[in-house]
């Protein structure tokens, strides 16, 4: 299966709305989309093979990152028969780390095998799990294979690349703090940077306008 969490199994490019906020909160969600769009055209390379470069999708919570990501991944799923796999990384961990019980039926390459060879892979929340030197290890592992042997990975994070005049974030909020260097710069070899440059919160807007939460945006 492809790990898509029911939440956004319905999640397309399409139903990515754009309507009800400010120009200066959907002028940079507009380019997002059309970014992201544009990855699902190009994705077949002239030769018939699929593109071996990803996204990093970055912005606040409630941006519309994992939506945009899940709509990439079913959009190619549906159109190219992808074997794309999506995982959150802080999941990922939890489930590596359950495999150390002696009477665990699943193994780590269980669980590592198919997320280092999907054709396609999310990795949801990047940069989430405090880097503990076992967090960082897994994490190698599956960039530097993916890497090495020219998978697409599709990445989301809440964590800045760099933090704007007058903000209110601190270089904790940084992900260059939450990788090694190593990883951090071979990131942005692995993955262009799509920005949902947006200050407010899609959730918490949609709630206060319709008395419920948004659900579908992350």
């Amino acid at each position: 299966t492809s790990g898509i969490p029911p939440r956004y199994r319905e999640c397309t490019l399409g139903s990515f709305k754009l309507t009800g906020y400010s120009a200066a909160t959907v002028l940079p969600l507009q380019e997002a989309k059309e970014r992201c769009t544009r990855y699902v055209h190009e994705f077949l390379n002239a030769d018939g093979t699929f593109r071996q470069t990803g996204l990093l999708l970055v912005g606040p919570p409630g941006s519309g990152k994992t939506h945009l990501a899940a709509a990439i991944l079913g959009a190619l799923i549906r159109k190219y028969s992808v074997r794309g796999r999506f995982v959150d990384f802080s999941s990922l961990i939890s489930q590596i780390q359950s495999t150390f019980d002696p009477s665990s039926p699943e193994s780590k390459h269980d669980i590592l095998d198919p997320v280092m060879n999907a054709e396609l892979l999310v990795i949801d929340e990047l940069g989430a799990q405090n880097p503990t030197p076992f967090v960082k290890d897994t994490l190698y592992l599956v960039l530097n294979y993916r890497y090495t042997h020219r998978l697409p990975t599709l990445f989301t994070s809440n964590f800045r690349l760099e933090l704007a005049p007058n903000s209110n974030l601190t270089s904790v909020d940084l992900l260059e703090g939450r990788l090694t260097p190593a990883m951090f710069s071979r990131l942005f070899e692995m993955a262009d940077v799509v920005s949902l440059d947006v200050t407010s919160d899609f959730r918490k807007a949609r709630g206060t306008r319709t008395g419920k939460l948004e659900a579908s945006r992350s």
